[in-house]
C-alpha cells in the first residue's frame, strides 16, 4: 500500500478507542495480571508483530519477576482475512513447568490464540494465561477466550495500537475501524 492510500484510510477511518482509553486499558489490565501473576514468575511471550505496543506498553507497568521472549506466528501476512497458521519464530525459551502468558494484539476469531495455547501446553507449560488488548466482538462462540482483555471492538476491520491494515498504522496510539468494512 502506498503512504497516499494509507493516509487515505486513516483520514476517513471511524475512531474507536482513543489514545487515553488505550492507556487507561492497559493501566487496568496491568493491574490485572499483577494481582494474578504477581508470584508465579511467568514467561510472558508476546505475539509478534501485533502484540510490540501492548507488550512495550504493558511491560514495564508488570513490577514483579517475569522472564520474557516472543514468537512469530501469523493467520494473515499482509491480507486481511485468516488462512493457514505459519509458525515464523518460536520461543526460544523452555516452557516445561512454567506459568506462561502470551501477550497478543487482539483476539479476533481465535484460531491462533488457541493453537498457540494448545501448543505451549503440549510442550508442558503448567498454565497457559492469555492477554489481549482488544476482543473483537464476532457474534459468535471462539475457540478460545482471553484472560485479561484491555478494550472490547464490533465486528469491523479495525486497525491502530499493533492492529495494521494491509501492513501500515501498527504505531497509531489509538483504535480505528476502516470506513465502510
Amino acid at each position: 500500500m502506498s503512504p497516499q492510500e494509507a493516509r487515505k484510510i486513516f483520514e476517513q477511518a471511524d475512531l474507536l478507542c482513543s489514545a487515553e482509553e488505550s492507556a487507561l486499558a492497559v493501566r487496568r489490565v496491568a493491574g490485572e495480571i499483577t494481582a494474578r501473576l504477581a508470584d508465579a514468575n511467568p514467561l510472558v511471550l508476546a505475539v509478534m508483530g501485533g502484540a510490540v505496543v501492548f507488550t512495550g506498553q504493558l511491560l514495564p507497568q508488570l513490577v514483579f519477576p517475569l522472564d520474557f521472549d516472543y514468537l512469530h506466528v501469523t493467520r494473515y501476512g499482509d491480507v486481511t482475512t485468516g488462512g493457514q497458521l505459519e509458525w515464523i519464530v518460536k520461543p526460544r525459551s523452555d516452557v516445561a513447568g512454567r506459568v506462561v502468558l502470551v501477550v497478543d494484539d487482539i483476539l479476533d476469531e481465535g484460531v491462533t490464540m488457541a493453537e498457540v495455547v494448545r501448543r505451549l501446553r503440549q510442550q508442558g507449560a503448567s498454565e497457559v494465561l492469555s492477554a489481549v488488548f482488544a476482543d473483537k466482538n464476532l457474534g459468535r462462540a471462539k475457540p478460545v477466550a482471553a484472560d485479561f482483555v484491555g478494550i472490547h471492538l464490533p465486528n469491523r476491520y479495525v486497525f491502530g495500537y499493533g492492529m495494521d491494515v494491509k501492513g501500515a498504522w501498527r504505531n497509531l496510539p489509538a483504535v480505528y475501524a476502516v470506513k465502510g468494512l
